[in-house]
């Protein structure tokens, strides 16, 4: 049997060929780098994926602060995940690097916190008002 696969290790996307039986990977071809045949012998045989979404952030400015996994997680555990992430919260103040969850599911990831939303943007708001200065913010939007 043959699988195809188009690789994310790098940006060229290259399309993989891998041919299996009684799953057991036979060949892997297609890849213009190692990396490329190391992606495709993992995702048939371990895929595993990285995990980002949000957690409730208790006392904050917001109700929620963005949080990723520490490392990939495996695929087929995605939504056990997101079941003890949806149950998590977090106190406020936060900051990047904050661990929500160790371990999540004994994967080794831990959950932990992002770059909060506007957080640097609200820092430079205020320096620019505590200094009198003016500025302009645009926003464009595209279709």
């Amino acid at each position: 049997m043959k699988k195809n696969l188009i690789c994310v290790s790098c940006p060229l996307g290259c399309p993989i060929e891998v041919e299996i039986e009684n799953g057991e990977i036979l060949s892997v071809t297609g890849n213009t780098c190692k990396r490329g045949d190391a992606y495709a012998r993992d995702e048939l045989t371990n895929p595993v994926r990285s995990l980002t979404t949000t957690v409730k952030l208790i006392g904050g400015n917001l109700p929620v602060v963005p949080v990723k996994s520490s490392k990939p997680v495996p695929k087929d555990k995605m939504f056990q995940c997101m079941e003890l992430i949806n149950e998590a919260s977090i106190k406020a103040p936060v900051k990047i690097g904050d661990v929500v969850i160790k371990d999540i599911l004994g994967s080794g990831a831990d959950i932990v916190v992002t770059n909060p939303p506007f957080s640097l943007f609200r820092d430079l708001v205020k320096i620019l008002i505590d200094n009198n200065k003016l500025f302009l913010n645009e926003l464009r939007i595209y279709n």
